[in-house]
């Protein structure tokens, strides 16, 4: 028997497109011969759908597009589709009235319905908000030859409960464990896993455990594509009954593949595995280009803005701009003002030649002398401080924003983890913007990509399907970033001498603190312990619960990470908590926010 796996890229809400793909994956797994085709998690509505979910009419779509979809495909074809399913029984039993579920299509309707058994409620998801937990074990049988195949169907999170792997379940079953128990010849898992660093060594390491311990071959369909904050990588994956990989589709675009199962061996055999990226930058640049691509286009923009600073983290979002769109749908800004330095504008200059993006001068100092004419009233006697930088910041936003309303184009905010962890930003200026590119990369990691990025170029590496900008990068020989803006000290530049180091400790030292905080969840005494001053962790501290405000009127932040600032950070703005920091250090007075 020949099972297809096709890893798609679903729209939210776009029915009739993500059917078309299914429709298109099954008529091309049809003429492979395969017998069974396996998509992803929610592949009708595509994940994750959210408060779409609250709406009765579109549920009613989505079961009117799946019978219509059941009617379109191969009649002979076993199609296994993910949508969200109607439960009947939500008005007396008290369950959620939707059911997270796989419809198995063959001859024209819908055979049987599974649903998910264990709902995540951690990190980005909130499936207990609309799901009610299904039941298991799920399993269904079709023929072949003189044999019957019996396939357990599992969704996402019900392959991540093994206690043998993790150390302990966090869920009172294990439905993997179930289907090993009835008796079934392989298992499917229709996923939508979001990606961040490793996490494709994690599945595969947990993958194969779960084959080898269950002696049960596993078809693993992972979701392809970015959606609003998250991006899904693919790498759908098959393991044969002794753990070993069998087949593997690419890191990062959509794909199909078939793997055969020989019911005498009761196993899986050898199909093709396509290389994963080499490293942690090659697989961080793919998704960040991926990220941006389909959210520009999903969102219904063709072109993008950006402010060029002349500075590292502006640098790197043009590059990947240019990447994701072609440079011929990216412009970038320059905005110099009475302090930004002549290197600035001959960097940002350089880098928008060698990416070949269309560049605009606005310079703003008449309007900075227009500000303080204005405010020299209410402003008179007071000295000059952060409020009056930060106007340069907002005059900088404000004509951002009228460039993307006036042409449509989405405007990309350049900041990064962090500048965003301390509130090293400015709310209406550097801040604004429809994505926040690299918001979920330190300022440390910023850095190390950017060398990686022109280290491949100087090497002649491939960095994927940069159609234009591949084509340029292939002439150059000192990298697509300036050397300069790698090199000197990173500044705001908004008065004059400014480095970020005046406001900040150095970013190696602030990034291992907010690693050990953000990520790691360590105590102030894990820290000091770690070797961090204690009165420079009390003063970070300090600015990651204050910036709380900035954050939560931030644009979408592409989630690289397993811990990025968006729909997964759920701090309090109003928190006084800080107990933990006083056992260790004397607090310090409370300071102003960094770039209010």
């Amino acid at each position: 028997m020949k099972f297809a796996i096709a890893q798609l890229n679903p729209t939210i809400g776009d029915l009739a497109h993500n059917a078309q793909q299914v429709l298109d994956a099954a008529r091309q797994a049809d003429r492979l011969g395969a017998q069974v085709l396996v998509t992803t998690e929610l592949v009708l509505c595509g994940y994750p759908p959210r408060d779409l979910l609250l709406r009765p009419g579109f549920i009613q779509a989505m079961a009117d597009t799946l019978a219509t979809l059941a009617g379109d495909l191969p009649p002979h074809l076993a199609v296994l589709v993910g949508y969200a399913a109607a439960n009947p029984k939500a008005r007396y039993s008290g369950e959620k009235p939707l059911f997270n579920s796989t419809a198995l299509l063959q001859g024209g309707r819908v055979q049987q319905v599974f649903h998910k058994q264990l709902l995540p409620t951690y990190d980005v998801f909130d499936e207990n908000r609309y799901f009610a937990a299904g039941q298991g074990p799920s399993s269904f049988t079709l023929p072949c030859g003189d044999w019957g195949i019996r396939i357990g169907v599992t969704i996402c999170e019900d392959l991540w409960n093994d206690e043998e792997f993790w150390g302990g379940r966090s869920y009172p079953r294990n439905p993997i464990a179930d289907l090993a128990e009835a008796g079934v010849d392989v298992i499917v898992n229709l996923s939508a896993s979001p990606y961040s660093l490793n996490k494709a060594q994690l599945r595969a390491a947990m993958l194969a455990h779960s084959a080898t311990r269950f002696r049960c071959p596993i078809l693993y369909v992972n979701q392809v594509g970015a959606n609003d904050d998250l991006i899904f990588d693919g790498t759908s994956m098959a393991f044969n009954r002794q753990g070993e990989l069998v087949a593997q589709l690419p890191a990062f675009q959509a794909g199909l593949a078939v793997v055969e199962y020989d019911p005498v061996e009761h196993d899986l055999g050898p199909a093709a595995i396509a290389p994963l990226p080499r490293d942690e930058n090659e697989a961080l640049w793919s998704a960040l280009v991926l990220g941006v691509r389909d959210y520009t286009h999903k969102c219904g923009f063709s072109k993008t803005v950006i402010g060029l600073s002349g500075g590292i983290d502006s640098a790197l979002v043009a590059v990947i701009a240019a990447a994701a769109l072609g440079p011929g749908n990216v412009l970038g800004v320059l905005m110099p003002s009475p302090y930004s330095s002549d290197h600035s504008l001959s960097d940002a200059l350089a880098l928008a030649q060698n990416l070949g993006i269309a560049h605009q001068t606005l310079a703003i100092g008449p309007l900075m002398t227009a500000y303080d004419q204005v405010l020299d009233p209410l402003f008179a006697g007071t000295s000059p401080g952060i409020a009056e930088e930060n106007i340069q910041s907002r005059i900088r936003g404000n004509l951002l924003m009228a460039i993307s309303n006036k042409f449509g184009h989405l405007l990309l905010s350049t900041g990064n983890k962090s500048e965003m962890a301390v509130g090293y930003c400015t709310l209406y200026g550097d801040m604004n913007g429809g994505l926040a590119v690299i918001a979920d990369l330190p300022k440390t990691r910023v850095y190390a990509l950017c060398r990686w990025l022109n280290q491949r170029v100087m090497e002649g590496g491939d960095l994927g399907d940069l159609g234009e900008l591949g084509d340029r990068a292939n002439h150059l020989t000192a990298g697509l970033i300036p050397q300069h803006i790698l090199d000197k000290p990173p500044s705001a530049e908004l008065k004059p001498g400014q480095v970020d180091q005046d406001s900040l400790p150095p970013y190696e030292v602030l990034d291992d603190i907010l690693e050990r905080l953000v990520q790691r969840h360590e105590s102030v005494a894990e820290m000091v312990a770690a070797g961090h001053d204690a009165t420079l962790v009390d003063r970070v501290v300090r600015l990651v619960a204050r910036a709380e405000f900035k954050r939560r009127q931030a644009p979408p932040v592409l989630k690289v990470t397993d811990r990025a600032f968006g729909m997964g950070w759920r701090m309090p703005i109003a928190n006084r908590w800080t107990s933990e920091v006083k056992a260790v250090a004397q607090p310090s007075d409370p300071e102003p926010l960094l770039h209010t």
